[in-house]
C-alpha cells in the first residue's frame, strides 16, 4: 500500500489506496475524482461506505483492481453513535423522522445485553434505502420511486460489539463484522429491542482488515500529490 510520495506513480499500474472518505460523498463520487486526478483508466472500490460515513475505503487501480473481491471478504471495524429515541426512513441521519419515543434511563448493563445478542451470526433484514439488488434494481431506486420493497433477511457475522459510552439518548459503540453487514440496520434493530426506536447518527470505519484509518490518505492530500506528479511529468518531457 502507498503510504507516501516514494514511488507514488506506481498506482498507475496498479495500488490499493487506503483512502478516508470524507461525509457528503458517494463511494462512487470518490473513485470518479481519483480516476480523473490520477489519470488512471481502471479504478475501483472494495466495499461501499453510505455517503454520510467517513473512513477506510479501499480504493483499487490498474491491475490492483483484480484483488477487489479478496479485499471485500476481510472483516471490518466501525465506530458509530446510535440515537435511541426516533426511527428514520433511511435508519440514518438523512431519512425522514417516522417515529418518536422517549427514552428511559437505562442502566449501562441493561445496554450491554441488549448489545450483546447481535453477536454472533445473525438475521438480518437490511434497510430499505440500500444497494441490494432486487429483480436487477437497486432496492434505493424502487424506494425511491415509492414501490414497496420485499426485503429478505440475510445472514452476517458480527464478531464483537463494545459500548464506549452510553449517554441518554446516544449510544457510541464499536462494532467488528463480516461481509455485507449494515450498521445501519443494527441501529435500528437495536431501538426496536430496547422498544424506543433508533437510527445511526454517525458512522466511521476505522479498520478493513490490515488497513486501518490512522494510515489512510484524505482525499485533498491525494489530489495534492497528484498534481505534484503531474507537474514532475511535464518537466521531465
Amino acid at each position: 500500500m502507498m503510504d507516501h510520495m516514494d514511488g507514488f506513480s506506481s498506482f498507475r499500474n496498479g495500488e490499493i489506496l487506503n483512502i478516508d472518505k470524507p461525509s457528503g460523498l458517494t463511494s462512487t463520487a470518490v473513485v470518479r475524482r481519483i480516476k480523473k486526478w490520477s489519470g488512471c483508466a481502471k479504478v475501483g472500490h472494495a466495499g461501499t461506505l453510505d455517503p454520510f460515513a467517513t473512513g477506510v475505503l479501499l480504493v483499487c487501480t490498474g491491475s490492483a483492481t483484480k484483488q477487489v473481491n479478496r479485499l471485500i471478504e476481510y472483516d471490518k471495524e466501525y465506530e458509530g453513535e446510535v440515537v435511541l429515541g426516533k426511527q428514520t426512513t433511511t435508519d440514518d441521519p438523512e431519512g425522514d423522522i417516522i417515529r418518536s419515543e422517549e427514552v428511559p434511563a437505562f442502566t449501562e448493563d441493561r445496554i450491554r445485553s441488549t448489545l450483546a445478542a447481535f453477536i454472533g451470526e445473525i438475521e438480518q433484514i437490511p434497510p430499505v434505502y440500500s444497494a441490494l439488488k432486487v429483480k436487477g434494481r437497486r432496492m434505493y431506486e424502487l424506494a425511491r420511486s415509492g414501490k414497496e420493497v420485499k426485503r429478505e433477511p440475510r445472514k452476517v457475522q458480527v464478531y464483537s460489539i463494545d459500548l464506549i459510552q452510553w449517554e441518554r439518548p446516544s449510544i457510541h459503540v464499536r462494532i467488528r463484522c463480516g461481509r455485507g453487514t449494515y450498521i445501519r440496520a443494527i441501529a435500528r434493530d437495536i431501538g426496536l429491542k430496547l422498544e424506543t426506536g433508533g437510527y445511526l447518527k454517525s458512522l466511521k470505519r476505522t479498520r478493513v482488515g490490515p488497513y486501518r484509518v490512522e494510515k489512510s490518505l484524505s482525499l485533498t492530500y491525494f489530489e495534492k500529490i497528484c498534481r505534484i506528479e503531474d507537474e514532475r511529468l511535464q518537466i521531465s518531457r
